[in-house]
């Protein structure tokens, strides 16, 4: 199994505490995910997050139902927490999620280890498919985040 990284980093001028909480509402991951993947939450809200909260997903990759299962390994507020793939589309998918206090902000940083399936074919569905969607992803949800974040601050500031 071949595990790859992506990572994503972002500062806003918003306090830890507030950024933390943003991300510890499970509802929040519908406002960040692309639409194109009608992204859908099957666990009932409130999700009380903490190490051992499962959440259960239903997306679309590329047109293809998908059933997805993460379970939250980590949780260390406000600094850090991690999800872990437990069923899904990926062989394996390790994010973690940390913050810090910088600057008068908080810089977010994402790191996601994940492994494509296909085995003999999986350098093939990676180059091609997968590491495309998951740079997508992400590139959406900084765009969200960073105008989010910034928007309200300038509101704030006026």
């Amino acid at each position: 199994m071949r595990l790859r990284r992506l990572e994503s980093e972002l500062w806003v001028p918003h306090p830890i505490d507030e950024v933390f909480a943003f991300f510890a509402d499970a509802s929040n991951l519908d406002a960040i995910t692309p639409a194109w993947l009608r992204f859908q939450i099957d666990t009932p809200s409130p999700i009380e997050m903490q190490v051992g909260t499962l959440i259960d997903y239903k997306l679309r990759i590329r047109g293809i139902p998908v059933r997805w299962q993460s379970e939250i390994t980590v949780w260390d507020p406000p600094f850090r927490f991690v999800d872990e793939q437990r069923r899904g589309p990926y062989r394996k998918w390790h994010h973690v999620h940390s913050f810090v206090e910088r600057d008068g902000g908080t810089f977010i940083r994402d790191e996601v280890d994940y492994a494509v399936p296909g085995w003999v074919l999986e350098p093939l569905i990676h180059r091609w498919f997968v590491r495309r969607d998951v740079e997508r992803i992400f590139a959406h949800r900084t765009a969200v985040l960073r105008q989010r974040f910034h928007r309200r601050a300038a509101t704030a500031q006026v």
